[in-house]
């Protein structure tokens, strides 16, 4: 019993499968010159907003270190505040002291609670400076957060303008490649898209140049160039994998060879 075969081996030759390989190659080929037009667009939009983000970031980060400085400059000031009580109330008992040594601890507790002063002091100048530090980087933040939002805005305005004047033809495109990939067997076309992905040009299929393959420029030599004008079978560049084909099969006029 015979097996079914798609309809593309059933019906349609080898240089009709690759013509119509070639068709949908040259369709591709405009999607991608379209995507092109784009340029770099989408990356430079995707790189504005996790740079905008960033930066939001880096000024939470600030306004929260912020206020942690102003809790610490209040719990300094609370200590001065302390320590400003416990002199007065050690000063008030040095006019009451008996002896020499209850006037020497005195003393020395009015001399290291003045000490302590002076260390919050030193600490509430160094939050202070901190804080004004911080605050000078939110205000640069803020203002480089609306030079990237503005350019955000072009940038998205710009894409959104091409996307809009290319999607129509885009999608025409796409529909007239899914059209054709019918008319090619699915081994070949599963090998075309394959070595498109890998082609840094996106070229599956090429037809001969100057006696060399049309997608890395290598020679062909001259029996395998009689075998592929033959469209007996699919034959691809020994170099770069590329389906290969004759100038006629994709319409184009071969110019002739210089001999040097």
């Amino acid at each position: 019993m015979a097996t079914d075969k798609p309809k593309a081996e059933q019906t349609l030759s080898v240089d009709e499968r690759l013509q119509s390989l070639y068709k949908l190659q040259t369709i591709l080929s405009e999607i991608d010159r379209i995507k092109t037009i784009r340029g770099e667009l989408p990356l430079e939009v995707k790189d504005l907003e996790d740079s905008i983000e960033g930066l939001h970031t880096r000024v939470e980060n600030y306004k929260r270190e912020i206020e942690e400085m102003r809790t610490k400059m209040a719990a300094e000031k609370e200590k001065i505040a302390q320590s400003e009580n416990l002199i007065a109330r050690y000063k008030a008992q040095l006019d009451e002291v008996r002896n020499n040594r209850e006037f020497d601890l005195l003393s020395k507790e009015v001399e290291f609670q003045t000490l302590e002063i002076q260390l919050s002091e030193k600490h509430l100048n160094e939050y202070a400076r901190v804080i004004e530090n911080r605050e000078a980087e939110i205000k640069e933040t803020e203002e480089k957060l609306v030079d990237q939002n503005h350019i955000l805005t072009e940038k998205r305005a710009e894409l959104d303008e091409i996307v809009s004047e290319t999607r129509q033809d885009e999608d025409r495109l796409r529909e007239e490649a899914k059209a054709l990939e019918p008319m090619v067997d699915a081994r070949t076309l599963a090998a075309f898209k394959r070595i498109r992905k890998n082609a840094r040009n996106g070229l599956g299929i090429v037809y001969i140049q100057r006696n060399a393959c049309g997608g890395c420029f290598n020679r062909i030599p001259p029996q395998k160039q009689l075998e592929i004008k033959m469209h007996k079978k699919i034959i691809v560049c020994e170099y770069c994998g590329r389906i290969l084909i004759d100038p006629a099969l994709a319409g184009v006029e071969e110019a002739p060879a210089t001999d040097k």
